[in-house]
């Protein structure tokens, strides 16, 4: 018998499904006490509940069917899917820039596995290009994969191997870098890179999706569009690129070292915390909001500085944490301490001797805030005053993820506990701001364009 037969399905709804000589693919037309349904029975995984059946709809949406409620059935044709897309050589234009699209995983670059019902990596750049043929039209494009993951196995290394990959295009003489990642840590590599790439020459866009190619209401080809896009633009910043409203109608561009993901599914989810984003773009073209931002040079040579240091610790603090948790970090030699603390920039009294004690064995201690937005304010009460004397070092408005990159990056550079600090407290990518921009907290960008406030 075929493995593929009825895979994933057990108990009553396998029982169901064999009694009425029905295998996965099979079209179904049913009838049932939640209403008539038609489409492709899909395999499903191990795990799934044993009285459901999965169909994919002519919508290409999912719906799992209660077989007990079931009261008619019927095979009305079969129609095996085949996901992969092929590839197409990207024709070249000598009027166009030159991009370089770096692929590293995610839902940008994703379907759905509907054995398992997860979004895996499956797409190959060349294959993005088959499926948003418009980016023949912005640029030439050169592809390359150079990690097939989810973005939850990020680590250090790769941030290292995608700025080594980036530099080496930046001087080979391409125009600009796209970068397909993951949503979710999307913000970690924004800084990284940022913090990496020395005398930036052109734009690096990283982008991604919300949902995968293979669904209506996907984002992923408009992403690469806009991407696409700034990557040609004048900009010689790292930033990311995604949609700025629920209507697909502009993407925003904003800072790497100043974005953060605020939402867990919606596809407008990416935000520039404590100031407005860069820029817009919309049409394929770019509305820029903020004019301080590092233009393309064609006399700079971009450098990688990659050195990182991975001995290091994003703690969020909470009521009752013990000395425990920080004699840890110390008895295993780690090298920084990031805390996203409460308020203004706190953590509970009882902590202070141990991070008076990391401190003292050169252990950098750093401090932001779980609020995400405004500064750390430690000199407006006693507590924070005494943090600062002991020496921990306050983290302005700097995100807590984007804190601990940077301290991983400044310990890779510097060893010198003063050296750090100093480092540390360096503008390097434009991740600190003066103040914050009051409408930062909650803007609207089409009010703000509405009312010309940007």
């Amino acid at each position: 018998m075929d493995e593929q037969h009825l895979r994933g399905y057990k108990g009553k709804s396998r029982e169901v499904l064999e009694e009425n000589q029905i295998d996965t693919w099979d079209i179904l037309k049913i009838s049932s006490n939640q209403g008539e349904f038609e489409g492709v029975l899909l395999p499903r995984s191990e795990y799934s509940h044993p009285n459901f059946i999965e169909l994919k709809l002519k919508n290409n949406y999912n719906v799992g069917i209660d077989v007990l409620k079931i009261t008619n059935i019927k095979k009305i044709g079969t129609k095996k899917a085949s996901y992969k897309i092929p590839e197409k050589k990207f024709p070249k234009n000598k009027k166009l820039p030159n991009l370089k699209l770096l692929g590293t995983g995610g839902t940008v670059a994703s379907r759905l596995d509907y054995t398992t019902g997860a979004v895996i990596p499956s797409f190959t750049p060349g294959e993005l290009f088959s499926s948003v043929p418009e980016l023949a039209e912005i640029c030439n494009l050169e592809t390359e994969i150079v990690f097939e993951i989810l973005s939850e196995n990020m680590k250090p290394e790769y941030w290292q191997e995608l700025a080594k990959k980036v530099e080496k295009a930046a001087n080979d003489g391409k125009d600009g870098i796209v970068i397909g990642h993951g949503t979710d840590t999307m913000g970690f590599t924004g800084a990284a890179l940022s913090f990496m790439l020395k005398d930036l020459s052109i734009p690096v866009v990283l982008v991604g999706s919300q949902r995968s190619s293979d669904r209506p209401s996907s984002d992923a080809a408009l992403n690469l569009i806009n991407a696409a896009v700034v990557a040609t633009s004048d900009l010689a910043e790292v930033v990311v690129t995604m949609l700025g409203s629920t209507q697909h109608e502009y993407g925003l561009i904003h800072r790497g070292a100043l974005v953060r993901k605020m939402h867990s599914s919606v596809r407008h989810t990416f935000r520039t915390i404590n100031d407005i984003p860069l820029g817009m773009v919309k049409d394929r073209k770019i509305r820029m909001f903020k004019q301080d931002y590092k233009k393309r040079s064609k006399s700079s040579e971009t450098i990688a500085l990659t050195n990182f240091e991975k001995k290091i610790a994003l703690v969020n603090t909470y009521p009752g944490m013990s000395n425990e948790v920080v004699n840890f970090y110390i008895d295993k030699n780690y090298k920084g301490i990031v805390f996203a603390g409460t308020g203004l920039g706190h953590l509970n009294t009882e902590l202070y001797k141990s991070i008076k004690s990391a401190i003292e064995q050169d252990i950098i201690v750093v401090m932001t805030l779980q609020t995400l937005h405004g500064f750390t304010g430690m000199n407006v009460y006693s507590t924070g005053r005494e943090l600062l004397n002991i020496g921990v070092i306050p983290g302005k408005n700097l995100l807590p993820e984007t804190a601990y990159v940077k301290l991983g990056w400044v310990l890779g550079q510097k060893n010198d506990p003063k050296e750090v600090r100093e480092l540390f407290l360096a503008n390097i990518a434009s991740e600190f701001i003066e103040r914050e921009i009051p409408i930062a907290f909650n803007y609207d960008i089409d009010n703000l364009l509405r009312d010309n406030i940007i």
